[in-house]
């Protein structure tokens, strides 16, 4: 075995010590088989903005890196599945995709790899240097641990791993180390099309790259208002999308618990609605801060929450609505609120149709005022 051999198996040995996962090896050559597809994604719109923003340095690993040779690509297993009972009794709730689960896996993920980092120095001794990237780094998790023969890439865009799905996150470390890489896995998917069948937006494409401003996921993220169509798909997830996951095969069953810091709280990742639409930011923080979900802060929580009161069909909540209409200092809020009340009361009394007519006079933002104009008018006919 040599020097090279050595090492590697050394690092596995570690890692798997670590309790991480799953773990491959790539060269640190470019990545120029992505670029026509993600310029074809870019000119068709299809873009979300979440991307990094330099094509040249997602691509091509020495934009981002003196000299590397090796990209290592880590996989950490997240739990699917909740043991406890939901008490449905209390009201209405919302759901967080299990990717926001537990503790911000971002954190999570980088302490594992800083850890395994620090033991491969102790190996090396010196001269050996790394960078460390999860989801928000300039090279392409997927592509990385698909070359690295950690998976392979589904029709749904994620990594399928054959021992726990695509329920995993993923991270790289960029060395200048030189370590034997990994074969890349085949394609397993075949003629299945599970994920794009029930994608409810055609957000996956058959012949092309995926268009990431229709994925629910993106959607439950954007800061302003949610565009109509997506407001009823959502139904009463309140972060993120799950389906396409749910229903690939090489899912069932799996539901893996290896990390206690992604163990979800059943009161946070299924949360009661009605409580989400007074929430403060300081309960907020306290309660959903430790969430990955919390990055985008409350507001867009709070919308998806008026959203799912309405798709979940809860006249009670109508009281509740008025009084975000009402006391809300976000325009936004106070718009969409007035959406959910016609979705829940589609003959309103002569005292509910006052109320708004009021409500719209002291409105000064344009989208919000077309909101409750639309609800009125809609009424009248």
């Amino acid at each position: 075995m040599n020097g090279k051999e050595e090492l590697k198996r050394k690092i596995i040995k570690t890692s798997r010590v670590l309790g991480i996962d799953k773990i491959g090896f790539t060269t640190a050559q470019n990545f120029s088989n992505l670029e026509k597809s993600l310029i074809k994604q870019k000119e068709l719109g299809f873009t979300t903005g979440f991307e990094h923003p330099s094509l040249k340095e997602s691509l091509h690993p020495k934009e981002i890196f003196n000299h590397p040779k090796t990209i290592i690509s880590i996989a950490l297993a997240y739990p699917t599945k909740i043991h406890e009972k939901i008490d449905k009794s209390q009201g209405k709730r919302g759901s967080f995709a299990r990717v926001s689960w537990g503790e911000d896996y971002h954190k999570i993920l980088k302490q594992k790899m800083q850890h395994l980092v620090e033991k491969i120095s102790e190996l090396i001794q010196e001269g050996a240097k790394f960078k460390l990237m999860v989801d928000t780094g300039e090279l392409i998790d997927v592509a990385v641990a698909k070359r690295a023969g950690v998976g392979f890439i589904g029709k749904n865009g994620l990594l399928i791993t054959e021992e726990f799905g695509s329920f995993v996150y993923l991270g790289e470390i960029v060395t200048n180390l030189k370590l034997t890489p990994d074969n890349p896995k085949k394609n397993q998917c075949e003629d299945c099309t599970r994920c794009l069948d029930h994608c409810p937006t055609g957000a996956l494409l058959k012949n092309g790259p995926m268009n990431g401003k229709r994925c629910l996921s993106y959607q439950t993220q954007t800061k302003g208002y949610m565009l109509k169509e997506f407001r009823k798909l959502i139904r009463s997830t309140i972060y993120g999308c799950d389906i396409c996951q749910l229903v690939c095969p090489f899912n069932k069953s799996k539901d893996f618990h290896f990390h206690r810091e992604m163990e979800p709280s059943l009161e946070n990742v299924y949360p009661l609605l009605k409580p989400l639409l007074t929430i403060t930011n300081k309960e907020f923080q306290k309660r959903f801060g430790k969430m990955s979900a919390a990055w985008r802060g409350k507001k867009p929580l709070q919308r998806n929450a008026i959203i799912a009161l309405a798709n979940h069909h809860d006249t009670s909540a109508i009281v509740d609505l008025c009084k975000v209409i009402k006391s809300h200092p976000v325009a936004m809020i106070r718009g969409t609120a007035a959406w959910s009340i016609f979705q829940l009361v589609p003959k309103p009394s002569n005292a509910l149709k006052q109320f708004m007519v009021l409500a719209l006079r002291k409105e000064t933002d344009d989208k919000t005022r077309e909101e409750f104009q639309e609800v009125l008018k809609k009424w009248r006919n």
